[in-house]
């Protein structure tokens, strides 16, 4: 419950929405994903067991992870240990993304899912979403993150300091603005230049 004010969705006050049609409408991507010691396809289809392996593979190619289960061993049918422990950080979020993807949630949630991939890799994930959102307009998507490239294309950035709105709006007004989140991404391109040289 919030202090003030409601949260809504899909109009309706969320205390009202049962729990598990609330779980069913949100597909959640943490940081630090588990993976199950199972196979890459088993660990994508957990979000839908039935699911084939066209879908499968249809998920990993918009989570940009399908190249990379394709050099493994086994490819989709390698075990990727306990936790996920053969595949790199940025492999296991792309993985648990597909996963995510998988479920067909209304609202998927990258709560700094994209933190372990390159910018490269990470464009071509959001790039796919935006495809994604073209065919499904009623699915959206919510990034939580302190890459600011992540969410720059966003309908709506909302900039938190110490749990309190600070700052929102569109990456250009933000920019205009000059506050936090102007500082922020001059500081942020800045860095990636240097990488860059």
């Amino acid at each position: 419950e919030p202090d003030a004010g409601a949260v809504r969705l899909g109009g309706i006050p969320a205390p009202e929405i049962r729990l598990d049609a609330l779980r069913r409408g949100l597909a959640w991507v943490p940081q630090e994903p588990f993976l199950f010691s199972a196979s890459v396809a088993d660990n994508i289809a957990l979000a839908r067991p039935d699911a084939t392996r066209e879908q499968i593979l249809a998920v990993a190619e918009l989570a940009a992870v399908h190249d990379d289960i394709a050099r493994l061993p086994q490819g989709y049918d390698t075990l990727v240990g306990e936790r996920g422990v053969t595949l790199s950080g940025g492999q296991r979020q792309r993985v648990a993304i597909a996963r995510a993807l998988l479920a067909q949630a209304p609202v998927l949630l990258l709560d700094d899912a994209l933190s372990a991939v390159d910018s490269g890799t990470e464009t071509q994930i959001l790039d796919h979403w935006r495809e994604l959102r073209e065919r499904h307009p009623e699915r959206s998507l919510a990034i939580v993150s302190h890459r600011l490239s992540a969410v720059m294309e966003a309908d709506e950035i909302v900039v938190l300091k110490q749990g309190r709105i600070v700052e929102r709006g569109r990456h250009e007004d933000l920019i205009a603005l000059g506050g936090w989140y102007a500082g922020q991404w001059r500081y942020q391109q800045l860095e990636a230049s240097l990488d860059a040289a």
